[in-house]
């Protein structure tokens, strides 16, 4: 007896641009990267196409943004999930080599333009973690991106040294200001690795102000940064090497002391931290200045507060594992590299902006409790289904998104810590440099510190 099996169509109605236009968008991030903003970034920086083409301007620069959501695929394979939700729609079918074309002739500044649009905290005046004694806490830092090895990127940037023969990508040195209690840019510079993370600082102090708190490594303890870094009104938490003797001009109540890098005056913290788990115990000894005063602030709070520095070393995560995969960039030229990171950095953004929207709703949950990878996979499937590309009428504050980030809560923190160690091989040739050092499970700790006093 024949089993009989029913049919269902599923038809459902999908919002874009009109014509030629309809494959440009971003899923439901095209609300935040709306086609307005695209049109203003073009017309801005003389983008805009002479004559409407199959491929217009605005269409490249999302097909550039999805291109970052799917750092995996080829552009063509970019390009068939953008449209692969425009049912019943006629749309292009361009080549690889039309579609790099089109790439070519929209450039780096459109997206650059994108970027200073929605560079910034994207935090509410009550979002927690935010904010420190009215100050946005912020980190600045570097970190290393790889590009193909073309003539045309070799001739700007040079590969990297090191023990196991250098690398064998040219380098792309990235610096971020970063906004610790929502990971979002506040600014961002890149160039090659020949110039030092100092020369790049500079460039970022423009987006520093008066009510601004900077953390940062060692690295950027140098007298004339720290210098400029007064002159724009921002408070600064900088770690110094523990053995650079820093002369005792005056004494705090609680053990730290008054000295001067420079033209700045600062106040210095020595302190010894030690973290004890049932595997052991360890310490290390750090030193931080500040431009916070005595009154202001002890000693131990600004210690604990350093450790929002490692917010931004989050962030870089996020842009180089969960966006990129640990894959090197796609452009094999550095007009290409200009363009194809300013893509990351407006994508980023945009996701970032998205979990920042979704708990805002719920003002008890830290933004740093969204989770970036669910963001990214739902902002995925909603490019895919071309879904949420317009508004309704009825404005729906979360979305899908936020609705997902929100469902899928990471826990709170809790106080654990891990070896650093190396967790794979670097070389074949030298599997010794992870025998035995292989990472293992985190321990719960306890975290003690002790301000240390610096003597006569």
């Amino acid at each position: 007896m024949p089993v009989e099996s029913d049919t269902c169509r599923i038809v459902r109605e999908v919002t874009v641009a009109a014509g030629r236009f309809a494959p440009g968008h971003l899923g439901e991030l095209t609300q935040i990267v709306p086609f307005e903003m695209v049109d203003a970034a073009l017309a801005e920086t003389g983008s805009v196409q002479q004559r409407i083409r199959d491929l217009p301007s605005r269409v490249v620069v999302y097909l550039l943004l999805a291109g970052a959501l799917f750092a995996g695929c080829g552009y063509r394979q970019v390009w068939a999930r953008m449209v692969a939700g425009l049912d019943g729609l006629a749309s292009a079918d361009p080549s690889a080599a039309g579609l790099a074309a089109a790439r070519r002739r929209v450039g780096a500044a459109p997206l650059r333009a994108l970027f200073d649009l929605l560079a910034g905290p994207a935090a509410g005046p009550a979002t927690r973690g935010v904010r420190w004694h009215d100050r946005l806490l912020t980190a600045v830092d570097g970190t290393i991106a790889g590009c193909p090895e073309t003539p045309a990127n070799l001739a700007v940037y040079c590969k990297g040294g090191g023990p196991h023969g250098g690398t064998g990508f040219p380098l792309v040195r990235v610096l971020a200001l970063v906004a610790c209690g929502t990971r979002t840019v506040l600014g961002a510079v890149f160039g090659p690795t020949t110039r030092g993370e100092l020369h790049y600082a500079r460039q970022l102090l423009s987006a520093l102000g008066p009510d601004v708190l900077l953390l940062a490594d060692r690295n950027f303890a140098a007298a004339d940064l720290l210098g400029a870094i007064a002159e724009t009104g921002a408070d600064l938490l900088i770690r110094v090497k523990a053995g650079r003797r820093l002369p005792v001009c005056a004494r705090c109540g609680d053990g730290s002391w008054i000295s001067r890098i420079g033209r700045v005056e600062v106040r210095v913290i020595c302190c010894a931290i030690t973290i004890a788990t049932t595997e052991g115990r360890r310490s290390e000894v750090y030193q931080l200045i500040t431009t916070i005063g005595a009154g202001e602030a002890p000693a131990g709070e600004l210690v604990r507060l350093y450790h929002q520095r490692w917010e931004i070393e989050t962030a870089y995560l996020e842009l180089k594992q969960s966006i990129l995969g640990g894959r090197v960039l796609r452009a094999r030229t550095p007009a290409g590299v200009e363009q194809e990171i300013y893509a990351l950095l407006v994508t980023y953004q945009s996701l970032r902006i998205a979990i920042c929207d979704a708990t805002l709703t719920q003002p008890d949950i830290d933004p740093d409790r969204g989770s970036f990878t669910v963001a990214l996979n739902t902002a995925r499937d909603q490019v895919i289904k071309a879904a949420g590309v317009i508004a309704a009428t009825t404005i729906d504050l979360l979305g899908t998104i936020g609705r997902q980030v929100l469902d899928h809560l990471l826990p709170d923190r809790r106080c654990r810590t891990s070896p650093r160690v190396v967790k794979r091989a670097i070389s074949v040739y030298a599997p010794n440099t992870a025998k035995g050092r292989l990472r293992g499970p985190s321990y719960q700790a306890t975290i003690s510190i002790d301000v240390l006093d610096p003597g006569p």
